[in-house]
């Protein structure tokens, strides 16, 4: 049995082929066909996003969504191109090479393997709460921003401008606006109308094919009425068959070179991928492991770049879209991927006139949803520091570039954690009753004794916020005067104390002798009474005058020392 349970773990496919029923092929079927129908022009625009040639885009929506089938732990998980990591390899690569240029293909299948090994590392090694560096309030705003440079960018293409390279938004919105004359109409009436049709089918059904409509739609009507020889761009051949084995060109230097980018999609395309797991999995009963998840989404971009794959993950619209179609295991990627194989082998030949400008309103109404002015409309109610934070990242990644822009997000993120640890949150408590105290602060009703000072710290103490710990409690003290006898520190939420903090409260203890104020620790937990124990500040403070709470340290003052006596704690364990 445990050899079985290793198994299911590794393979998580044989946990629900052993128990697969009928009613769950129904859903299976149903979501394969909706979604490997969807796939096949969504893959080719966000191919076409990425900066290479559209077949690349069905090639990487069949061999990743076949291995994470077999090894991922979600089974509702729709593996494929997605819109913001296109747009993080047209970005990172596009530094290194020419947009659909063989050397810019390369590039790309190598970033696929560069990503597969990364993520199966981490998997390995159990490294998932990396993706915890990237805050959401940043998310949010590279998120935004990117969906604000990807719908920018489509904009050329969409109303058939001639627009040479440019990777900034207010470049390209300068540039369309000076070239307004040059709008070619018939492109113009196709890409737009592609857009409302879009958004007009989805709005009656979401799970209706329909970016299958306008690419069908587009076709015919370029085809027949030979709109390509009266200036609507097509996307031509593309060629016939299943993608080849092999990775070609692989050079060592080229990985060192895309590093940046790999760690950047890496991160990104995991991050994006398990929210939405973790919310649908909870919602159909059963659980995912996050490491066998890294593992599965790895070996997906792995293999398929030994495939002519480039990066992929689990999107969220596209998963969303799985889940609300029926879908129940790993079949249902299965069943999709057998619709691109026919689509590779016999269909391709029919999308020779589809126009660029269907792609283009494929991915703009794609990316709609990755504007989260929600979020910010909440932050500005709620935190203001998040919201900063989310639009520091989100202008950032407009001006400076796409990888620049997370790196600035993680960058802050990392910043405020440091901040937030270095002036934890502190307060003066008051007594409400007999055995209750709270922050005068928030009850100003609390009673305060002239002659005690109440403070809790609700924070390890550490080296980063020890002058933080000495400087309020000294403005407190000052802030009481002379009357003032005792001081009671309530440690509840003190769970460490390090060697800084020992050094600091020595002191602390010596200061306030001189100045013939007591301290009282009161709700010291057994690791830190210990570390005090051993470092000698207990016998330096008393042993009489350490309390399970507040309340009996209060009492033992007003009683006067003698006729209470403190509580007898069980002896150290310095292996704590």
């Amino acid at each position: 049995m445990p050899n079985h349970s290793k198994l299911y773990q590794y393979l998580p496919f044989l946990d629900w082929i052993r128990t697969y029923s009928t009613d769950e092929l129904k859903g299976d079927m149903n979501a394969g066909l909706t979604l490997g129908v969807m796939m096949i022009p969504q893959g080719m625009a966000y191919a076409v996003l990425a900066g290479l040639p559209p077949v690349y885009g069905l090639y990487a929506s069949l061999v990743p969504l076949i291995i994470y089938s077999f090894l991922g732990t979600f089974r509702q998980r729709a593996v494929g191109p997605i819109a913001l990591v296109s747009i993080l390899i047209a970005a990172g690569v596009g530094n290194f090479a020419e947009p659909e240029s063989e050397r810019f293909i390369q590039l790309a299948i190598m970033t696929a393997f560069g990503v597969g090994i990364i993520q199966l590392l981490m998997g390995v090694f159990r490294m998932g709460f990396v993706v915890n560096f990237f805050s959401y309030p940043v998310l949010s705003g590279f998120t935004s921003a990117a969906a604000l440079i990807i719908g920018v960018s489509q904009i050329p293409n969409l109303l058939g401008i001639d627009l040479s390279r440019v990777s900034h938004v207010h470049e390209i919105m300068i540039s369309i606006f000076q070239r307004t004359g040059e709008i070619e109409p018939l492109t113009a009436a196709i890409g737009t109308g592609s857009v409302t049709v879009i958004i007009l089918l989805l709005k009656w059904k979401r799970t209706f094919p329909s970016a299958l409509v306008v690419v069908a739609a587009g076709t015919l009507v370029t085809a027949y009425g030979g709109l390509e020889t009266h200036g609507v761009s097509i996307i031509g051949d593309v060629p016939e068959g299943l993608p080849s084995f092999g990775i070609s060109g692989f050079n060592l230097g080229d990985l060192q070179m895309l590093l940046p980018v790999i760690l950047v999609i890496s991160l990104i395309s995991y991050m994006e991928s398990i929210a939405i797991a973790k919310t649908i999995s909870s919602k159909r009963g059963y659980k995912i492991d996050p490491n066998q998840e890294l593992i599965a989404l790895g070996a997906s971009n792995l293999g398929g770049s030994f495939f002519q794959a480039f990066p992929t993950t689990g999107g969220l619209s596209r998963t969303a879209l799985s889940d609300q179609a029926g879908a129940r295991t790993g079949l249902s990627s299965l069943i999709s991927a057998v619709i691109i194989i026919l689509t590779l082998l016999f269909l391709t030949p029919y999308f020779y006139y589809l126009p660029e400008s269907v792609l283009a309103a494929i991915i703009m109404v794609a990316v709609i949803g990755m504007l989260d002015l929600r979020e910010m409309h909440h932050l500005w109610k709620t935190d203001k520091i998040d919201l900063s934070m989310l639009l520091i990242t989100f202008f950032a990644t407009l001006i400076l570039g796409i990888v620049e822009g997370i790196i600035t997000g993680v960058v802050i993120s990392l910043i405020a954690v440091i901040y937030s640890s270095t002036k934890p949150h502190s307060a003066e408590l008051g007594r409400l009753s007999a055995k209750t105290f709270r922050n005068i602060r928030r009850y100003p009703e609390a009673d305060v004794d002239a002659d005690v000072l109440i403070f809790r710290f609700d924070s390890p103490l550490y080296f980063a916020n020890v002058e933080h710990f000495r400087d309020t409690l000294e403005a407190l003290i000052e802030k009481k005067g002379e009357d003032l006898r005792l001081v009671i520190l309530d440690a509840a939420a003190i769970n460490n104390i390090d060697s800084t903090g020992i050094h600091m409260m020595e002191k602390l203890v010596r200061d306030l002798k001189m100045k013939r104020i007591a301290l009282y620790i009161s709700s010291a937990i057994g690791p830190v009474r210990d570390k005090l124990k051993i470092s000698g500040i207990t016998a330096e403070i008393g042993e009489d005058h350490f309390f399970f709470d507040v309340s009996d340290a209060l009492s033992y003052y007003r009683q006067g020392k003698g006729k209470y006596r403190a509580p007898a704690y069980p002896p150290i364990q310095t292996n704590i």
